[in-house]
């Protein structure tokens, strides 16, 4: 991995745990615990919530100590094989390595928050109705579309051989 792609993984992998890391302060720090502001009636609220589990409360009913063996072991294995990932394909596949590190920026901000609080914070709430998308933040929204660019990159067997 050359010069150029270490400084593409630091800019948009740090940019998403920075973006993260300060939207999810702003709420902590003027929301309370499940407050909510109505920002579109009927469609989008932000709204203060922890979320145990994973995405979409996957495991949040599991025990603590299972959540933070899958939440924190094995999310470090996985940021880690994404960046073994990235250094593999980065030169060669830059919009794959704009979404690998999209992943792990994402992953980053989320690990921390498991760290300091032992949750996530999440705070976009869409809904339409009474019919709610759960609740997700900035570093869930960096996975996802980063997961879609890999997603692509698979489908279209546009990944090398290794």
């Amino acid at each position: 991995m050359g010069t150029k792609e270490l400084i593409r993984l630091i800019l948009v992998s740090g940019g998403v745990v920075l973006v993260d890391q300060v939207t999810k302060y702003l709420i902590t720090l003027n929301l309370a615990l499940h407050d909510h502001i109505v920002v579109v009636d009927n469609f989008f609220n932000i709204n203060h919530v922890l979320n145990p589990g994973g995405a979409f409360g996957f495991f949040a009913s599991g025990s603590p100590w299972v959540r933070k063996f899958i939440f924190l072991f094995l999310s470090s294995l996985v940021a880690l094989f994404i960046l073994w990932l990235y250094r593999r394909t980065a030169r060669n596949l830059v919009f794959l390595s704009f979404g690998l590190a999209l992943i792990f920026g994402g992953a980053i901000g989320n690990l921390i928050d498991r760290f300091r609080f032992g949750k996530v914070v999440d705070f976009l709430d869409f809904y339409v109705g009474t019919a709610h998308w759960p609740a997700f933040n900035v570093a869930d929204s960096a996975i996802s579309i980063g997961m879609a660019i890999l997603i692509y990159h698979v489908v279209f067997n546009k990944i090398p051989d290794f």
